[in-house]
């Protein structure tokens, strides 16, 4: 039987790899050494954490080519929130500012998590991305929270968003970024990066080691 004309000739090749060096590696194993592999500067137990929620939400998860992972135990003045290019191999780490109601006395580091709605507070779990649309902080994107620590985050309108409290500017003159009601807040400048690379159907995981 001749070869499939559908099948490409790097496809052939690519599925013939395993057989021919007598291992077989699963999807599921393949991501997670992508995963680890390319978020190396990440703090590992985030990392297994973020591995866990791939797991438990394989089917809500449908684009597995970059995850985020919110790294909330750093202060705002540091690059915490690591986009993880699976498939490049690389990590991209912004800023981002955290809720009122997780840093009541505006230290710039998160003291605590909070699901609670008018908490203002940053939430703990996994969050699938969902749709752009356009609000008070121009173009934004919608999360759905996937676990019971953060499932409220449409209710409470957890999203994405630029802000001018999330400038890495401010850092200069008062050592920390401003704080939202929740959200992942970026600069203006980020902002357009983050909504490009993390596209409808992904993972965010925050967290705090």
């Amino acid at each position: 039987m001749g070869r499939p004309r559908h099948l490409s000739r790097r496809t052939l090749i690519a599925a013939a790899v395993p057989i021919l060096s007598g291992i077989a590696v699963s999807p599921a194993l393949s991501m997670q050494r992508g995963l680890v592999a390319a978020a190396s500067a990440v703090n590992p137990w985030l990392v297994d954490r973020a591995l866990i929620a791939l797991a438990r939400h394989n089917d809500a998860v449908w684009s597995r080519d970059v995850i985020a992972i919110a790294d909330f135990g750093l202060p705002s003045s540091a690059p915490r929130f690591h986009l993880v290019d699976i498939l490049g191999g690389t990590t991209t780490s912004l800023r981002v500012a955290h809720g009122k109601g997780s840093d009541p006395d505006h230290t710039g580091m998160l003291q605590s998590f909070s699901n609670a709605e008018g908490s203002m507070a940053t939430s703990e779990g996994a969050y699938l991305t969902g749709d752009t649309y356009v609000g008070v902080h121009g173009l934004s994107r919608r999360l759905i929270g996937i676990d019971p620590t953060d499932d409220r985050a449409e209710a409470r309108a957890i999203v994405i968003h630029g802000a001018w409290y999330a400038d890495p500017a401010l850092i200069a003159s008062q050592g920390r970024l401003g704080r939202s009601d929740g959200c992942f807040a970026f600069g203006e400048q980020d902002i357009a990066l983050v909504l490009a690379r993390l596209g409808p159907g992904r993972l965010i995981y925050a967290g705090k080691a």
